[in-house]
Order: C-alpha cells, then sequence, then structure tokens
C-alpha cells in the first residue's frame, strides 16, 4: 500500500469519526430540546389550569376604603389601608399616560406582555456593571403581580408570572391593562392609584396636573417608599428628570415642553380629606361613631368595598360645634391655675445661634410633645413677667408680650415661683394664637362635649366628643354617663304637671333636712346654691332660680317611684335614675346626648324620637344599600308625654332662658324663642347648658374625665353656656323665630298661669310643704325609701368611663 493510500484511508476515518460525533451531538441536543419541549409543555400543562382566574380584572372592583361623609357631602373620615380615587381610561390625562410609558414600558403597545428587547438590554447592561442595574418588567407583568402573586424572589413565582402575563394579554385588550395598573399600583403614603397620589402630593384632581407634575408621579413606581416627593424630595426630583428625559427623546413632548417642565416649581400640598392633607372640618368623632355603627352590621368587610355613609350632620353646624367646644376648654384653661411647663431642659448657651442645633433639638421635642391643631410646641429662650421669647424653629422665634396673655401665666413668671411652676430658659411650652397675640398655655386637662339634634326626628346635627380627638376615641357625648344637676329639673316638673301641680302652685323654699333615722344611712341636708332660702316660691320661679328645695318637695309630693316610671317615657334608663329623693337634683346619670333626646321631647311637642346619625349608605357604584326610617314627632305611636305637659314646659323654659339662670341666651342671641336649664352639681364637678328651640336641640357639658371640682364658681351658665351661645349663634343665623304656638285642647290660661282640665283652679294643688287644711295632697308623698343607698354613692361614681356603650 503506498504512503498516499495510507493518507487518504487515515483522512476518510477522521472524517468519518467527525460525522458519526457531530451526529451523535445533534441526535443529543434534539433529544435535550424534545425532552426540553415535553418538560415545558408538561409543566404549561399542569401549571397553566392553576392560574388565577381573570375575573377579578374583568370585573375590577378595587379595594376602596369607607368613606363618611356629612348631609353636604363634605368628607370627614376615611378608613381602610388603601386610598383610592378610581377613574375610567377615558378620564386620565394623556399626560400621565405617556409619563407612565416612558418611565416603565414605552414598547407596551408593541410587545405581548414580555419585552425581550428590553430584556437583552438589560441583560446586558446587568452584566457590563456585574450587577442589577436594570429591570425588564413590562406594565403587564406589573399588573399580574399587583393583583395576583407575593413579591417573593423565586423561580416558581417568576414563572407563574410569565405564564400570568401571557394569560392577561390574551384576555383583556392594552387599554385594560393600562387602566388596571395606573388605578391599581401603590405609590406611597397609603394612595393606590395615580388620582389618589395627585391629591395626596399636589393637592388636586388627576386631571389637572401638569406635565412636570406628571412625570414626578410616573417615577415613584419604582421605589414608592423612597421616591415619593414627600419622604425624599431630591429623590422624586431626581426621578422626574429622569422621566422628562424619557418622554423627549421618544418625541412624546418637545424641547420647549421638556425646559418648560424642568424650570416649573413643584409646590407639595395634600388635599383635604387625604391621610397627609386631614379633613375640611373637625369631624372625627362624627365619623368614628358612623364607623363603630357601620362595623355592627357588616364587621371587618366595611374597609374595603368601597361604603359612602353619608350622615345627618351638617358641616357648617359641625365645624361650628367643635370651635364652640375648643374655645370654651381654652376659655376655662385661662381662667384656671397655670400647672407650669410640660418640662425644663438645660438649653445650652448661644444654641439659638446655631440653627441646625436647635432645629434637632426641637425635632426631638416634636416627639415627646407633638403639636396638637392649634397647641403648639415651643422651646422658652427668655422670660420675663413682661415679655416671654420662645422658638418653635431656629427661623420663628416669637415674642410673648400681650398683657392679657401674660396675667394667665404670671405666678409662673415671678422670681420666687415654685420650681414645677416656674417659666424659664428651656421650659418646653405650648403656644396658641389667641386672635393676633400668642400666649402660653398648658395642655387642656378639662374635657367638654356638644350634641345637637332635629327636635322633629331626632337626626344629629352636630356632636363633638372632646378637646382633641387624637388624645384618644373616647366620646363623651355619647359614652361619658355624668351627673346632669339641676339640668335634669324639668323632667322632675313636668311629671308633677300630670300629677295636679302647676307653674302656678306655691312650693316651701325652706331647708329641707332628713336625719339618720330617716334615710336609713346618714342625715340628708341638701343646700340651695348659695345657699340662699325664701319662704315660698311658684314652681314657675322656682324653676327660673334653679332652687333645689323646691325640686325636693316637688318630687317628694309627687313620690320617687313615680317619678322613676315617668322619665323612662323620655328614654332616660331606669336603673341608672334611681327612685330616691336626690334624683330631684340629678343625682343620676346621663349622656349628653341622652339628655338631648329627652329635650327633644319637650320640643317636639311631646314625641320620643330616638337619635340617629346615619341617613344612608351607598355601595362603591352609588347604589343605596341602607336608608333610615326614623321616627317622625307627630307619629301617635311616639307619643310620650301630654301634649300639655310639653306645651307648659316650653313656656316655663322659655322664662328660664329670658329671666332665669339661662337669661344670657336670649340677651346675646335675641331671639324669644329660646328654651333651656342650666346644670350644676355637687361642688361643680359637672356643669351643663341644654337648650331648644321647636326645631333644634343643643346640650353642652363641661367637667374632668376624673370626677373632681371646676373650682369654685365655675357653673352651667359660666362654662357650659357659652359653648351653646357659640353654636347656636351659627346653626340659628337666618332662622325664623317660631312662636309657643296654640295650646293644646284640654289646657286653659286663667290668671296668667296654665290649668289643666282635669285640674282647675280649686282642685289643683295649690301648695307643697306649706301648711294648709284645705290643700289636696297625693298620696305617698313623703316616701324616703333607699336614699340611705344612694347618698353612700355620692361620690360621683356616674362619670366613671369604664362603661364605654354607644347608647343607640
Amino acid at each position: 500500500m503506498s504512503s498516499s493510500d495510507t493518507t487518504q484511508s487515515s483522512s476518510g476515518s477522521s472524517t468519518s469519526w467527525l460525522g458519526r460525533f457531530f451526529l451523535k451531538s445533534a441526535i443529543f441536543v434534539a433529544g435535550l430540546g424534545v425532552c426540553g419541549a415535553l418538560l415545558v409543555s408538561l409543566a404549561l400543562a399542569l401549571a397553566w389550569p392553576n392560574l388565577p382566574d381573570l375575573g377579578a380584572m374583568i370585573d375590577y372592583r378595587p379595594r376602596v376604603p369607607l368613606r363618611i361623609y356629612t348631609a353636604d357631602k363634605v368628607l370627614i373620615g376615611e378608613f381602610g389601608e388603601e386610598r383610592r380615587n378610581v377613574l375610567r381610561f377615558h378620564e386620565i390625562p394623556d399626560v400621565m399616560k405617556l409619563a407612565i410609558l416612558s418611565a416603565e414600558d414605552d414598547r407596551f403597545y408593541q410587545h405581548g406582555g414580555i419585552d425581550w428587547t428590553g430584556v437583552a438590554r438589560a441583560s446586558i447592561a446587568n452584566l457590563t456593571h456585574m450587577a442589577k442595574t436594570q429591570g425588564a418588567s413590562t406594565i403587564t407583568m406589573q399588573v399580574a403581580r399587583n393583583f395576583y402573586l407575593s413579591s417573593e424572589k423565586t423561580y416558581t413565582r417568576k414563572f407563574y408570572e410569565l405564564l400570568l402575563t401571557f394569560k392577561i394579554e390574551a384576555t383583556l385588550s392594552k387599554d385594560q391593562i393600562l387602566d388596571l395598573y395606573m388605578n391599581q399600583i401603590y405609590l406611597g403614603h397609603r394612595s393606590y392609584g395615580f388620582a389618589a397620589a395627585s391629591r395626596t402630593y399636589f393637592g388636586k384632581p388627576l386631571g389637572e396636573i401638569t406635565l412636570a407634575e406628571a412625570a414626578m408621579l410616573a417615577g415613584i413606581p419604582k421605589a414608592p417608599s423612597r421616591f415619593n416627593p414627600i419622604a425624599n424630595y431630591e429623590r422624586a426630583r431626581s426621578r422626574q428628570m429622569y422621566v422628562l428625559g424619557r418622554m423627549k427623546s421618544l418625541g412624546y413632548i418637545t424641547d420647549t415642553e421638556y425646559q418648560e417642565a424642568v424650570d416649573q416649581p413643584i409646590v407639595l400640598k395634600s388635599a383635604l380629606g387625604t391621610p397627609a392633607g386631614g379633613y375640611a372640618i373637625h369631624g372625627d368623632y362624627v365619623a368614628e361613631l358612623a364607623r363603630q355603627l357601620l362595623y355592627g352590621v357588616y364587621q371587618d368587610n366595611i374597609y374595603s368595598r368601597g361604603f359612602n355613609v353619608y350622615t345627618t350632620v351638617q358641616s357648617v353646624d359641625q365645624e361650628a360645634a367643635y370651635q364652640a367646644v375648643h374655645n370654651g376648654i381654652l376659655a376655662y384653661t385661662r381662667r384656671a391655675r397655670y400647672p407650669g411647663p410640660e418640662e425644663t431642659l438645660n438649653l445650652p448657651a448661644g444654641i439659638e445661634n446655631t440653627a441646625a442645633q436647635l432645629d434637632a433639638l426641637l425635632d426631638g421635642l416634636q416627639e415627646k410633645y407633638p403639636d396638637r391643631d392649634d397647641m403648639l410646641t415651643a422651646v422658652v429662650l427668655d422670660a420675663s413677667p413682661t415679655k416671654v421669647t420662645v422658638a418653635r424653629t431656629a427661623n420663628e422665634i416669637i415674642d410673648i408680650t400681650d398683657k392679657s396673655a401674660l396675667r394667665v401665666i404670671a405666678r409662673a413668671l415671678v422670681p420666687k415661683a415654685d420650681a414645677k411652676v416656674k417659666i424659664q430658659r428651656g421650659s418646653v411650652v405650648y403656644i396658641h394664637r389667641n386672635g393676633e397675640a400668642w400666649e402660653i398655655l398648658n395642655m387642656p386637662a378639662v374635657q367638654a362635649a356638644f350634641v345637637s339634634l332635629r327636635s322633629q326626628d331626632g337626626a344629629i346635627q352636630a356632636l363633638v366628643g372632646g378637646f382633641q380627638f387624637v388624645e384618644g376615641k373616647f366620646n363623651r357625648a355619647t359614652q361619658a354617663w355624668r351627673q346632669p344637676g339641676s339640668a335634669f329639673k324639668p323632667f322632675i316638673y313636668a311629671s308633677a304637671l300630670e300629677r295636679g301641680l302647676t307653674p302656678a302652685t306655691q312650693i316651701s323654699d325652706e331647708p329641707f333636712v332628713l336625719t339618720a333615722a330617716q334615710t336609713g344611712s346618714k342625715a340628708w341636708a341638701p343646700k340651695n346654691y348659695g345657699s340662699t332660702y325664701e319662704p315660698m316660691l311658684t314652681m314657675r320661679q322656682g324653676l327660673y332660680k334653679s332652687k333645689n328645695m323646691v325640686s325636693i318637695r316637688i318630687m317628694q309630693a309627687v313620690g320617687p317611684k313615680y317619678v322613676q316610671d315617668y322619665i323612662t317615657r323620655f328614654g332616660f334608663d331606669r336603673e341608672r335614675q334611681p327612685a330616691v329623693l336626690p334624683l330631684a337634683l340629678g343625682a343620676g346619670s346621663v349622656t349628653p346626648l341622652q339628655l338631648a333626646s329627652g329635650f327633644s321631647v319637650f320640643a317636639n311637642g311631646g314625641y320620643r324620637v330616638p337619635p340617629y346619625l346615619i341617613d344612608h349608605v351607598t355601595d362603591s357604584d352609588g347604589k343605596v344599600i341602607m336608608q333610615s326610617r326614623p321616627t317622625v314627632a307627630g307619629d301617635a305611636a311616639a307619643r310620650a308625654i301630654d301634649p300639655r305637659t310639653a306645651y307648659v314646659m316650653n313656656d316655663m323654659m322659655r322664662g328660664v332662658a329670658t329671666s332665669g339662670t339661662g337669661a344670657r341666651a336670649s340677651r346675646e342671641l335675641k331671639r324669644n324663642d329660646l328654651a333651656g336649664k342650666t346644670g350644676t352639681t355637687n361642688e361643680s364637678v359637672d356643669a351643663w347648658f341644654a337648650g331648644f328651640t321647636p326645631k333644634l336641640v343643643g346640650v353642652a357639658w363641661m367637667g374632668f374625665d376624673q370626677p373632681r371640682s371646676l373650682g369654685s364658681g365655675e357653673t352651667g351658665g359660666g362654662v357650659s353656656l357659652p359653648i351653646w351661645l357659640d353654636y347656636m349663634r351659627v346653626a340659628l343665623k337666618d332662622q325664623p323665630q317660631t312662636p309657643l304656638g296654640p295650646m293644646p285642647d284640654g289646657l286653659s290660661k286663667i290668671d296668667g298661669d296654665y290649668y289643666f282640665a282635669e285640674f282647675p283652679p280649686g282642685q289643683a294643688i295649690a301648695r307643697v310643704g306649706l301648711p294648709s287644711p284645705f290643700d289636696p295632697i297625693l298620696d305617698g308623698s313623703s316616701e324616703p325609701d333607699g336614699i340611705g343607698d344612694l347618698l353612700n354613692q355620692l361620690s360621683h361614681d356616674s362619670g366613671n368611663q369604664s362603661n364605654n356603650r354607644v347608647p343607640f
């Protein structure tokens, strides 16, 4: 064999071997491909049926929070983790859509759910930088993730995300997908969707945003907690510039539009009704009460179904009530002894000359003593009897020189003031702007409440449960059971009218004493306010002057058990109103709302109309799902007391508001259709004023949560009537006066006073507690049974807040 043959043979053998190798490799690769395809097909076959149904997207029902409104549609409360305002696709401005596409997915309308060009670009960038610097998630992939998948970083989750992305693209149109994204995406500060974010960051509807604002919003989705302008304006600004640059490079905006957007100042302003912006009026107690009532029906389902609750409260009335309570509490706080600063720091010398250091100190104080509405935290830089200088920030230094303001804290400014009371350099204080002047006040310890009702159907018109809702949700208007004092006397008098007494009945005002033997416990010797007594007063005069001795003798004549039964007609709880003589002085317990409801019976002519707060509720589509059906005065089934009794009590209480303890009401409001009653308990622990017109009832209360004296000389007419007046000035403005009206049948007016047909002069009770052998008397009139048990409890236990029942 020649060498050439040998060479040819060797070459052929090598070629044959390579051919076989490549053939086997090809078969192997093909086998792997087939196996891979089989595996992928199997995975798809197993995973596809397990993908979520897209019903939630097709029939999109976002988690919309519970919203509470006044009757005139002012938002006062929002409850739920997610804040959103859902818009239809055509309602979203084009500038916002283009900004989003530029920032998140500029090929959204070209790809089928996965942007392979973007994947390649991101892969190259990440390999180049040896780190993940770019992502390739499309808008569709983000929608899939937001609706159905967790954010865990696993291959299984990513695989399901890809499959779900394809399914979404196959089921929904591009516009539908973008619409879902723009309403669903989280954008920081509890805002979901761009409409909610526009209100949270710029205080305006999405339809009114500028190009610059749209670009800033579009930059947030990448990192909502870090890139939102409230949390980090500089990062948000940087993202805004990136989005504007992308919009220009993609041809969505011109160079001129780009430059105008870059130059536009961004004004951050949270809209009213957002978590950051608060609400237009102070309706916190109303909103919380409405939430509680609806929760009793739907439980936790109320927080995501988009319910809208429309209350009976009027926004103007509600704000007037808040301001009245707020001002009433501050007025009392000014009169009370100033207790001293919150604390006194060792303030470094010259710290006010180093802005950063002073601001850091003040920032720390805000965490411990936060601003509360118009009560603002400050630190004293210098103090003397004629001027106190305080710092709110390094750039906000305030001199307090108003003489009236300095008188309030005078005891804290003298050189020898007690260390706990003294105001000096380093003292942490609260300041308040009172008109044009600043003042230093302690955070009020006293509390107050106010509630007003429409007397014809019980609709609550305004309700304030305390000084500041942020201090706690305890609602003193509905939950604080307190002694009503003399404000309860009209109900005692009303019972007497139906037992034969008249406004002209003469009643002893001499001191009244029950011995220990009579009470079975300890002697009881109640006193008139000021310890002043008169030999005799008519029942009308006794009410005008709020004489305790007169009320006691009326109740003694009528009978405690009869009175206890009678007052339940007004809605009072029998178990909280013991059938003993101290009840005549208001020794039972009521809430302000319950007392207002009781007075509405007098105002509307004798009908019991239970109070209500919710007028109607709608679902997220605006369909009414709940509608109130209140009891209305005039319904025979609601008749509580004789119409003649209501008429006479109206007349007598109009006298109280004209010439009695509440005379200031008519004098200041210049109306003759006002009726009411003051109330002050022993040692001025509770102070009340309950007043009404034929259409509107209002009750104001003031006291301490842990019952103690308001101070010598503090009365219902002094502390609570001003609250009532401040409210009524607004609520009754431009409202015509309502005359008393015609007398009901069976009632006559003889010699200037009223008599029931069955109790004419000569048969009516003419005297009580006065010697006259010819006067009619009532059986069992001097029953003192059980009084000892109550006397052992007269430490104002009824002010205890442990019972938080909402009484309706």
